[in-house]
């Protein structure tokens, strides 16, 4: 049996279950008031609401830091892991450890066990963002790349949009307890096709066609390098052109989580939205970060396929987003409208999406296939450092619900992320990948 277009029913399904892992990860954001009060995590006794609120962002943020740092070493050594045991391999181990770490967040009765569970939950989330990067290197020739990492981009944006939504109406059905069993247990049933669909890479799979085999490899210059046998740690982190991918995303990927992490407090808390309202107006922003995803692969790919370089391709486009992004998240600090804020905000993150996609797709045009899950496995690991960070100083920022400082320190993140990316990144052309090789 042969599957016309092969490799886009692989990315598919990286899709569907990168919605999935957002759906995870906005339960316990668009529910925490409704947990904080049924499990008592803060007494009232004596306390305005402001107070009340700046305590609840505390212990919201300290919950997340404990989730970041699983997060980040997750990043770091989930690239290693697919590296070593491949793609096939690494997402189920992913989804099997995030799903289950989700589903028991329903049996949590305080603030450790849901530090622990949601500790389980950063370790499997993280692991879909090395992998993608190293499976669309091996499923897409280099040309197809930056589409094809929109189009993974723009599945946690659907799942973002789809979050707010879907976790409400389960809520308003069956309580926060089951909404937590019912969201956790996608993951797991997603391994079932995963491991069904995804029987070998390209070059091995019985369902590819001939003609889309030849035509994967032959646009990967990549395939040119024999005996690959990867870079480690230290040889990655020896090379200049590595930290392009490293600082830049340390400094950029900080304003994604500023959003995924916070917006539902930042309505709730500065609009008084309930988790009804949430769902009508949090869905807002992802859509604009789903179209930026797309857009910033399309413009990269096209580029490349009228001519112009791989290099010149990539850093056109992460400037093109960085030019959207920044004068949007300086506008939004001072608005006061809320749905002119969540219609910036879908502005802001069309640009950072534009930008941080074709940072990602760096790695899979600066080293061979064994390497790429590693450099980007560090790359997230210094994006989560970053977002710890700055995770550290948001409830100081935010005091007495003043959110204007929270905006103007993401947009002092992009120049910084640009800098980084064309200082380090050189000259990032197909001969590069078959150089670090040698």
């Amino acid at each position: 049996m042969k599957v016309k277009g092969m490799r886009w029913w692989v990315l598919g399904l990286i899709v569907l279950v990168t919605i999935i892992n957002y759906l995870d990860r906005n339960t316990l954001g668009i529910m925490w008031a409704k947990i904080v009060e049924d499990l008592g995590l803060i007494k009232r006794d004596g306390l305005t609401d402001v107070e009340f609120n700046d305590l609840s962002k505390k212990l919201f943020r300290d919950i997340n830091l404990v989730f970041m740092v699983a997060y980040g070493l997750s990043q770091m050594f989930s690239g290693k892991l697919y590296d070593k045991i491949g793609t096939r391999r690494g997402f189920t181990i992913s989804a099997l450890v995030w799903g289950i770490s989700d589903l028991l967040t329903s049996f949590a009765a305080g603030v450790k066990s849901i530090g622990f569970f949601r500790a389980g939950l950063g370790l499997g989330v993280a692991g879909p963002w090395p992998g993608a990067v190293k499976s669309n290197a091996e499923w897409f020739p280099q040309k197809e790349r930056a589409m094809a990492q929109g189009f993974f981009n723009a599945g946690a944006s659907i799942g973002a949009i789809l979050a707010p939504i879907l976790i409400a109406l389960i809520y308003a059905a069956v309580g926060w307890k089951w909404t937590f069993v019912i969201i956790g247990i996608l993951a797991p049933l997603w391994v079932i096709p995963w491991l069904i669909v995804n029987k070998k890479g390209p070059k091995e799979h019985p369902w590819i066609s001939g003609k889309e085999r030849d035509y994967i490899v032959n646009g990967q210059p990549e395939c040119r390098v024999k005996n690959d046998k990867g870079l480690s740690w230290g040889q990655l982190l020896s090379r200049r052109k590595s930290y392009a991918v490293i600082l830049g995303r340390f400094f950029l990927d900080p304003i994604w989580w500023m959003f995924v992490t916070w917006l539902p407090i930042y309505l709730g808390q500065k609009y008084g939205m309930d988790i009804k309202q949430l769902a009508a107006h949090m869905w807002i922003p992802y859509v604009g970060a789903m179209l930026g995803s797309l857009a910033g692969g399309w413009v990269s790919s096209r580029l490349i396929h009228i001519g112009r370089s791989v290099g010149f391709a990539r850093k056109a486009a992460i400037l093109i987003g960085a030019a959207i992004l920044l004068p949007s998240l300086i506008y939004v600090a001072f608005v006061q409208d809320p749905m002119v804020a969540v219609s910036v905000m879908a502005v802001i993150l069309f640009g950072y999406q534009f930008t941080i996609n074709n940072i990602q797709t760096l790695p899979g045009d600066m080293y061979t296939g064994k390497s790429i899950g590693s450099l980007a496995g560090l790359g997230g690991a210094a994006a989560t450092l970053g977002t710890i960070l700055t995770m550290v100083f948001i409830p100081m920022l935010t005091a007495g619900d003043n959110w204007t400082p929270f905006f103007i320190m993401g947009a002092s993140l992009v120049p910084l992320s640009l800098i980084c990316v064309f200082a380090f990144g050189g000259k990032i052309e197909h001969d590069a990948l078959k150089e670090e090789n040698n």
